[in-house]
């Protein structure tokens, strides 16, 4: 459900307001440390840090770089030397199995109350998630007649030679598996081999893997597929070099992409952790952060019109009808997956 529009908060506002919210504990070195992807950086620095910065009185530096580097970084430190953590949640689900983060005291985060119940608490007493994203698929409608309008589609004798699927490496990548298993009418983990049967049966479809949206678009731009499975945040840009691109409405759902904001063992400033994701949780922060092209909101405070809202996972209706995945078995078998999956692909 699309909501009414409201009147956009300025910076200055949003950070005299989030000064009022909270008496801000101080860095205990001066610094406080965010572990990140990198991207957005601009808007991220005027949206986020520069009014945190405010708020503590100290300094904030980072650490880039993907999920899986990042988190090998903070396993080589024992948890150590980051005070906050944004990983998808596979990831996530991982740096919980190997020790690495600390459970949130949700009395200090209660701006958690205000987000969708699916984001709360998607890990336990962990993380809470501060954006909500979809692995769905894309397809050039002006080169396919058919609309597809569900998983199995994927499978269609026309669209052979037409599909670039992620890397089983990626995020969205080991969800083929999943939804091979559901063709196959099994569990991907009990009857992994009937799921990579299905999974060869899309060789004939397949053109190539890739391994980063601008890879996909890319693909879709010089006409060498026009189908792929994807995740939404690749949307704009891909509609923006091919406009025929459209998002499938899937009869069967799109399946939950979960960024989440996690505190590590080794955090120096833990008081201070929470206080950040409360700001970043916070309905002004995440109405700006939507507005400006950056998340996903996921606090019920916010307010987008249709427009705005058009990239987004967002709203109830959207939000309830995600089919949602369970990493810790997933990450117990990727090994496998990989293997069978370079087999199957002939990598």
């Amino acid at each position: 459900m699309i909501m009414k529009n409201r009147l956009t908060l300025s910076l200055a506002t949003l950070s005299a307001a989030a000064l009022m919210a909270a008496s801000p504990a101080m860095a205990q070195s001066g610094t406080f440390t965010v572990s990140w992807w990198g991207f957005n950086g601009d808007n991220l620095q005027e949206i986020i840090i520069n009014p945190f910065q405010e708020m503590c009185d100290c300094e904030v530096i980072f650490e880039t770089g993907n999920n899986s580097d990042r988190l090998s970084r903070l396993q080589s430190r024992g948890g150590d030397g980051v005070d906050v953590i944004y990983l998808t949640d596979r990831f996530s689900q991982l740096g919980i199995e190997l020790g690495l983060f600390q459970p949130v005291d949700r009395s200090l985060v209660p701006n958690i109350e205000e987000i969708y119940d699916l984001a709360q608490a998607p890990q336990g007493e962990y993380g809470p998630a501060y954006t909500i994203g979809r692995v769905g698929i894309v397809y050039n409608s002006a080169e396919i007649s058919e609309p597809i309008s569900s998983w199995g589609d994927l499978w269609r004798e026309d669209l052979a030679s037409q599909i670039s699927l992620p890397g089983i490496t990626t995020t969205a990548g080991p969800m083929v598996v999943l939804q091979a298993a559901e063709r196959a009418g099994v569990d991907a983990y009990a009857d992994t081999d009937a799921a990579f049967g299905e999974v060869a049966g899309l060789v004939p479809n397949v053109v190539t893997n890739y391994n980063t949206g601008s890879e996909m678009i890319n693909l879709f731009s010089t006409g060498e597929i026009t189908v792929s499975m994807a995740q939404d945040f690749a949307l704009g840009r891909l509609q923006a070099a091919v406009p025929t691109a459209v998002w499938a409405d899937l009869d069967d759902g799109a399946i939950a992409t979960l960024n989440t904001i996690n505190i590590p063992t080794g955090s120096e400033n833990v008081e201070l952790a929470h206080q950040f994701i409360n700001f970043v949780l916070s309905a002004e922060i995440q109405q700006e952060l939507a507005e400006r092209g950056v998340d996903a909101p996921v606090n019920n405070g916010v307010e987008l019109t249709e427009e705005q809202a058009a990239p987004w996972t967002y709203g109830d209706d959207m939000i309830s009808g995600l089919q949602r995945v369970d990493y810790t078995p997933m990450n117990a078998a990727l090994d496998d997956w990989i293997n069978r999956w370079n087999e199957t692909f002939g990598m």
